[in-house]
């Protein structure tokens, strides 16, 4: 027997693609549009995330047979906010540049419509270890779209991923740029990301017509 359950494992699985929180549930598009202009960016969002949400859903959990239910709300921001200051001080001690790239959006974590949403539908009602890999699921399904974004918009907006010259130098014109080409500056700009997004819908909703049967 594994580790993991069959329904233990749809907990990781289902948030990756078919109920993935970003295309599906269209929840924390906002960081997918503003900060995946960089993939190394996009990564460590993703990590924040993924860490802020695993985390508060154990959190929630546990405490969700003492939560008054009408403080319920007020408890959850206290409990995501610690845990996002945590995150904020740790990218400021190891990775300052970084964390002045990422700015103010770590801080929206706070408002993360995925995180408030599995404290909701998920940690209220669960126990810590279902809830944990609830988290982890969806966390995954945020940053596999992030990750995503990013790649494109690095690669094909600035000829980098990860800070690297893959495609050859712009300046000395090796490479690709050898051929005439220039690097699109427009996947640098937010609407760009909405764009891939939207295909990243249009693909997955074309090869899972379950997905267009329920609406």
């Amino acid at each position: 027997m594994g580790l993991l359950s069959k329904k233990d494992a749809n907990l990781i699985l289902d948030p990756l693609l078919d109920n993935n929180p970003i295309t599906i549930q269209v929840l924390g598009i906002c960081s997918a549009l503003a900060i995946t202009a960089q993939l190394k960016a996009a990564i460590v969002m993703a990590v924040s995330v993924m860490f802020v949400l695993a985390m508060g859903n154990v959190v929630i959990s546990l405490l969700r047979n003492i939560i008054p239910s009408k403080i319920r709300i007020i408890v959850q921001l206290v409990v995501v906010a610690a845990l996002v200051i945590l995150v904020d001080l740790v990218l400021k001690a190891f990775a300052y540049e970084l964390s002045k790239q990422l700015s103010v959006f770590v801080g929206l974590i706070i408002t993360n419509c995925i995180i408030m949403g599995r404290f909701e539908a998920f940690a209220l009602a669960n126990k810590p270890w279902r809830s944990f890999l609830d988290g982890i699921g969806n966390s995954l399904g945020y940053g596999l779209i992030l990750v995503i974004v990013g790649f494109f918009r690095e690669l094909l907006g600035s000829g980098t991923l990860l800070g690297f010259k893959v495609l050859g130098d712009p300046i000395e014109k090796t490479g690709v740029y050898a051929f005439g080409y220039e690097n699109n500056g427009f996947m640098l700009l937010s609407p760009m990301a909405l764009i891939i997004v939207g295909l990243i819908i249009w693909v997955q909703r074309s090869r899972n017509t379950s997905l267009i049967e329920d609406e």
